[in-house]
């Protein structure tokens, strides 16, 4: 009896024990498809989500890209200003937004032709870093006294009128806290996108290896092709990896809740990290060690150098050295400090046996950049070196990493100089090394086919092309080296579309020189330097050249707007400050002095170095009660120049190119002057085959002779009987 009630009560326990597993496996199911269901709910949310914020956006950018092509059908003149930008296209439609001819798939015909090259290429450098300090000036008692000693020592005493510092801090204070809002608002895409993109996953080291081999091939294909994002994309890309974020948490707690022993699992994993036995993986994938070799070295072994890549950020940075080292060109980076203590950077592209030196300088707000910015087929650099010459690209003071030999330098104290110091105090400190450098190279290994007309002291010929302020600087340089009595080492200048004369300009500029000669000493201590101040704002600058290029519309509005700022000039403006150079890290800026010596000039109409105000100052400086008169002592100039014009250019106007070449016929110096159909910027920045050939025909003429098989034959005006160019090289006979 007792033996059966143990087997019913055994085989109902039985019973019990399949029912349980069978509820067990029920309930698992039923929360496999609760988990599936709103796996799919959720899925289907967010995608919807997503797709409806991105049409969102995608309608407000054609919104504002179309109203901005219906503004830009009722500028007047915006055919003329629109032809800078070449392939311009300026058609409203409703399809999205439309990129222009000459970018395809997304990347500009620049971007696209200096990264043709594998990404090996571009860490190669070779660096030689040099210094140089003012020579002792020698001053001869029967020359004319010399500005070179004494003008920028000036620009740094009491001539600068002492202001109360409260007043501007005040003011800054007013500013910062009228801008935070717009600050915030800008800020907060970038905040989410590095505030929610993915860090990389725990695993071992082999994984941890492959992730980074993963992250270089990525950014090899990213820098390859320069897609980086503009302020649309990155309100996209922030938008849409917030949405990623608040669905997947939405979607774990949904597991947690349906699933606790998965949730428990977690928990333990979090309070017990390290017991699974993997270590945490580095949090940082953005400093990456890739083997690169130096160029030019003896025995180019290979280095680890860690690459820093702000990946989420997408900006362009690129310097002069990564464009010249991807194209394969050597390049040498060399430091050059003043006699004042600025640390100037002169770039290289070296040829050390040759005696054929070109130096080329750039204007106001640009950099080295500018030479070489259209690839090998249209830069003058590289068509320089192609020709045989040792090419020095030089970069004046003004940047905003404030480079000078006292690290604790202020803001007020780095931007306190004119033009003066550019022509007194930079260019001396670059011609003087370039010599010294030179020297010493042709010495220790002198070239195969030695020049016989070459002095000892100088085994080399050195020419000089400039443009626009860079003119201005060269020809202050010589003038004053001959006052001095001094050597420039110069043979040739050719000056596109040269600074120095500015009376003939249009109205804007005529506003803005009254407005800064009448209000220069209020502003020059509130804004010492003019330039982008916030490395926010110049991030914003990159990026939103990207979107200008992406909404022709806008971008076309935007291009209007800057050549009626600047006088109606056709320059491509989208295109230069879309340049690498203008990025989040630095950039070129100017001095307010610079800008108030320019408008002195503008209202004197003569070329002349700085006015300091009070007639004790300016004796001391230049022996007189006025400035020094550069174009008056063009007799001075004897080495041969050329002068290159531009018939659009409304920044320096051909009659003002005309004046320096008027005054230097008067001084009996040897000139030429030519025009060409381009604006101001088309001389550095655009792809000008017609004047690269130009200044390679008249950089390869020697001293008073012409180049065989090409002349440039001058003839008069009868209207205003000056000597002008042809504009055009005709075959010699």
């Amino acid at each position: 009896m007792l033996r059966v009630q143990l087997i019913t009560i055994g085989s109902g326990g039985s019973k019990m024990c399949i029912y349980s597993s069978e509820q067990n496996s029920r309930r698992t199911g039923v929360l496999i498809m609760l988990q599936e269901f709103v796996d799919n709910l959720l899925a289907v949310t967010k995608e919807s989500v997503k797709t409806f914020t991105y049409e969102s956006l995608n309608n407000i950018a054609r919104l504002i890209n179309g109203v901005s092509a219906l503004l830009l059908a009722f500028l007047p003149g915006k055919s003329n200003i629109l032809e800078g930008a070449s392939g311009w296209e300026l058609r409203p439609t409703l399809r999205g937004p439309r990129l222009p001819r000459w970018m395809e798939n997304g990347v500009s015909s620049f971007n696209e032709f200096i990264h043709e090259l594998s990404f090996d290429s571009s860490d190669a450098e070779s660096t030689s870093e040099y210094s140089t300090h003012g020579d002792d000036e020698h001053e001869d008692p029967m020359a004319p006294p010399s500005p070179l000693s004494t003008s920028s020592r000036l620009s740094r005493t009491s001539s600068f009128s002492k202001y109360d510092r409260r007043l501007v801090r005040f003011v800054r204070y007013i500013l910062s806290w009228m801008l935070w809002p717009i600050t915030l608002l800008l800020w907060s895409p970038l905040v989410l996108i590095q505030l929610f993109r993915p860090r990389p996953g725990r695993s071992g080291t082999s994984a941890t290896v492959g992730r980074k081999t993963v992250l270089v091939k990525e950014h090899v294909v990213q820098r390859a092709t320069d897609r980086r994002r503009g302020v649309f994309e990155d309100l996209q890309l922030a938008i849409e990896m917030f949405i990623e974020s608040v669905f997947e948490m939405v979607q774990k707690v949904a597991h947690f809740i349906l699933s606790p022993t998965e949730a428990g699992n977690k928990v333990y994993s979090w309070l017990y990290p390290h017991a699974n036995g993997n270590d945490e993986g580095s949090d940082s994938d953005t400093d990456i060690p890739i083997q690169t070799a130096t160029i030019g070295s003896e025995n180019p072994i290979p280095t680890q150098r860690q690459i820093s890549y702000p990946h989420y950020l997408n900006t362009d940075s690129r310097t002069c050295e990564d464009v010249i080292a991807e194209l394969g060109y050597p390049y040498e980076k060399i430091k050059v400090v003043t006699s004042d203590g600025y640390i100037l950077l002169l770039e290289r592209l070296p040829r050390r046996d040759s005696q054929k030196v070109v130096f080329l300088q750039h204007g106001i707000l640009d950099s080295s950049m500018g030479w070489v910015s259209n690839g090998v087929v249209g830069s003058p650099a590289f068509a320089a070196y192609d020709q045989g010459y040792d090419v020095f690209l030089g970069n004046l003071r003004g940047l905003v990493s404030r480079e000078h030999v006292d690290k604790n330098i202020s803001s007020r104290k780095y931007w306190r100089y004119s033009i003066n110091e550019h022509g007194t105090r930079d260019m001396p400190a670059i011609i003087e090394k370039i010599h010294e450098i030179k020297t010493s190279e042709l010495s220790k290994t002198p070239p195969a086919c030695p020049r016989d007309d070459l002095p000892p002291d100088q085994p080399y010929k050195l020419s000089a092309i400039c443009h626009s302020l860079g003119g201005a600087v060269i020809l202050m340089y010589v003038v004053t080296q001959r006052i001095s009595n001094l050597p420039h080492r110069l043979s040739r200048l050719i000056l596109l579309s040269p600074a120095g004369f500015h009376e003939d300009l249009p109205l804007v500029f005529t506003v803005a020189e009254k407005f800064v000669v009448l209000l220069g000493p209020i502003l020059a201590p509130l804004f010492p330097g003019l330039y982008i101040p916030t490395r926010f704002f110049r991030m914003l600058l990159n990026k939103l050249a990207r979107d200008f290029h992406n909404y022709p519309g806008l971008g076309g509005l935007v291009q209007t707007l800057m050549g009626y700022a600047v006088g109606g000039d056709s320059s491509n403006w989208l295109g230069a400050i879309g340049l690498p150079h203008y990025n989040m890290y630095d950039m070129p800026g100017v001095s307010f002095h610079v800008a108030l010596h320019l408008a002195q000039i503008k209202r004197s109409k003569k070329f002349r170095m700085y006015d300091y105000g009070r007639a004790s100052t300016n004796i001391e400086a230049y022996g007189s009660p006025e400035p020094l008169d550069i174009g008056a002592n063009y007799h001075l100039i004897d080495i041969p120049v050329d002068l290159v014009a531009g018939k659009r250019d409304r920044i320096v106007p051909p009659s003002m190119v005309r004046k320096h070449y008027r005054l230097m016929r008067k001084g009996g110096a040897e000139v030429s002057y030519n025009e060409f159909e381009y604006a101001h910027l088309d001389f550095t920045f655009s792809h000008r085959e017609e004047l690269l050939a130009y200044v390679m025909s008249r950089l390869m003429m020697e001293k008073g002779n012409s180049v065989k098989g090409t002349s440039v034959r001058l003839r008069k005006l009868k209207k205003k009987g000056e000597m002008v160019a042809e504009g055009e090289i005709t075959a010699a006979s």
